[in-house]
């Protein structure tokens, strides 16, 4: 029986039926790649069945100390029922995209039950009409509880179930599983009392090691080496109130070739920054066509993995984060970059000055009882709309495979990403990388965001904007540069490379381009999965 540290709790604590704390994923499959030509439900069950053993999340449950004593413990659930957890449905024609993130949004709405193990797998079938698909892909909506898992964590999830080919290897040789019996109420009491004899002690310890950071964050401000701009409260926007039970969800894929292209624009920027502005870009022309854009510049907080290497597989969830400024308030594409990439080293600075990891830790000394108090009364009297956010959306990068991955012999051909909002932050853009390509996936409240199509277009159209003022723009600064320098002629061959990658034509699908060979036929998915 293992503990849940406090910022595993705290996520069960923020649960609420208008908020459920849950993650996920959205992978698209193109079935012909598997034996036979497609994929059946039951084939699909079998193959996670075989999986469960690599991933530890899978047949874990909590189990809540009485009154909130103390935070909750995992379990080995003794009621553990596979069916449960995979479920399946069909699209109705004609399948196209716009049906498939609505099904996405209803399903990410639902709360989880949190007397079972906190994951959920849902095939979607008839994705016949998707542009740049194959007709008979099929989806897999994952939902993970954010109290059992972060997004490297998630990472190492997703890996039980996925192959390097569609051959389907049976994974090694496992220990065999045992439950565990539910803890009696006597002894969840008698663990709850020792651990309040350690707490101060933790206390004492968690100050201890941040006393070195915050002598040197002083320093670092004093020197003016590192600004505390990023402390400052957040503007108010549409999405930094009391959110509603129903979600929304779209995605917007680009090129990963031409964001890596545009960062080098600006000496030290990340393919992050990069993603940061196109979000902030997005968000300016999305706002200003609802006239509700603040004069300053609106905040993203990025989570922060401190899960280190002996940690990947381990369960629960080990982000921190820092708060970047996205420049909503500059109009002109490579100068919001400039902002952005300014943002994020001061923010790293800061954050790295204490340590990430002793932040995290931080979230583990509040008493269990008081924060579920705490988040439930806040939610109640709806707090959010009385005060100033903290910061207006969050921002999650998540790097995927470079490598094309395999589910049941199926082939991934997109992947997105889904995310839990709240009283006082309505919007979260989770961002993941799969092949040759990086999609921006986003999830809201649908009373805030009424027309997600809109911001996916605003986010398309950033990404237009920054690429037109960086790489189209490149050639003609290279050829000033070599006219004044003749000594630098690796430039202009730099810059005709990636002239080059800006005429690729980006079309604005929601899913990976993959043409269907000619004359093929949809694979008899939806027959056979019954």
């Amino acid at each position: 029986m293992l503990q849940l540290s406090g910022q595993d709790a705290s996520f069960v604590y923020l649960e609420t039926p208008h908020t459920p704390m849950h993650i996920g994923s959205v992978g698209i499959y193109d079935p012909s790649t598997a034996p036979g030509g497609f994929v059946r439900f039951k084939d699909i069950l079998a193959f996670i069945a075989s999986r469960l053993g690599s991933a530890r999340s899978f047949r874990q449950r909590l189990v809540r100390v009485p009154f909130d004593l103390d935070h909750p413990y995992w379990i080995e659930d003794p009621e553990f029922d596979i069916e449960f957890h995979v479920r399946h449905i069909a699209l109705p024609r004609p399948g196209d995209w716009r049906q498939l993130c609505i099904q996405v949004a209803r399903l990410h709405a639902r709360p989880m039950d949190l007397s079972k193990p906190l994951w959920e797998f849902t095939i979607v079938e008839g994705l016949d009409n998707i542009a740049g698909l194959p007709p008979g892909c099929f989806a897999l909506v994952s939902k993970v509880h954010h109290a059992a898992i972060d997004g490297m964590s998630g990472v190492e999830m997703s890996a039980a179930v996925h192959d390097l080919d569609a051959t389907m290897t049976p994974p090694k040789a496992q220990e065999e599983w045992r439950p565990e019996h539910m803890p009696n109420v006597a002894d969840l009491l008698v663990r709850s009392y020792f651990n309040s004899l350690t707490q101060p002690m933790r206390i004492m310890e968690t100050i201890g090691r941040s006393l070195p950071g915050m002598a040197k964050l002083t320093a670092q401000v004093g020197k003016g080496d590192v600004s505390i701009r990023n402390a400052r409260p957040a503007p108010k926007t549409r999405f930094n109130g009391k959110v509603s039970a129903h979600r929304v969800f779209d995605a917007v894929p680009l090129p990963l070739a031409d964001v890596r292209a545009i960062k080098d624009a600006v000496p030290g920027a990340t393919v992050n920054d990069v993603i940061l502005a196109i979000v902030g870009g997005g968000l300016r022309s999305y706002l200003a066509s609802k006239d509700d854009l603040p004069k300053e510049t609106l905040t993203a907080m990025a989570p922060i993995s401190v899960r280190g290497e002996g940690e990947k597989a381990a369960l629960g969830n080990l982000v921190s984060a820092m708060v970047v400024g996205l420049g909503t308030q500059i109009e002109d594409p490579l100068e919001r970059l400039r902002f952005v990439h300014d943002e994020t080293v001061n923010s790293k600075a800061l954050t790295n000055a204490v340590g990430a990891r002793t932040l995290t830790d931080y979230s583990q000394l509040i008493p269990s009882g008081l924060a579920g108090l705490a988040a439930r009364l806040y939610t109640r009297v709806g707090a959010a709309n009385a005060h100033a956010p903290v910061f207006n959306c969050v921002v999650t990068n998540v790097p995927g495979s470079r490598v094309p991955l395999y589910f049941c012999g199926a082939k991934m051909v997109a992947m997105y990403g889904t995310g839990p909002v709240f009283d006082g932050m309505g919007l979260i853009n989770p961002i993941y990388s799969y092949g040759d390509t990086i999609a921006i996936s986003f999830t809201s409240d649908r009373n805030m965001m009424p027309d997600p199509e809109n911001y996916a277009a605003a986010l398309r159209a950033s990404f237009e904007a920054l690429k037109a003022a960086t790489l189209d723009k490149a050639p003609a600064a290279a050829t000033k540069a070599v006219a004044k320098k003749a000594t630098q002629p690796a430039a202009p061959k730099t810059v005709v490379a990636a002239k080059s990658r800006a005429k690729a034509p980006i079309k604005p699908t929601p899913a990976a381009k993959k043409p269907a060979a000619a004359g093929r036929k949809p694979a008899p998915q939806q027959k056979e999965a019954k």
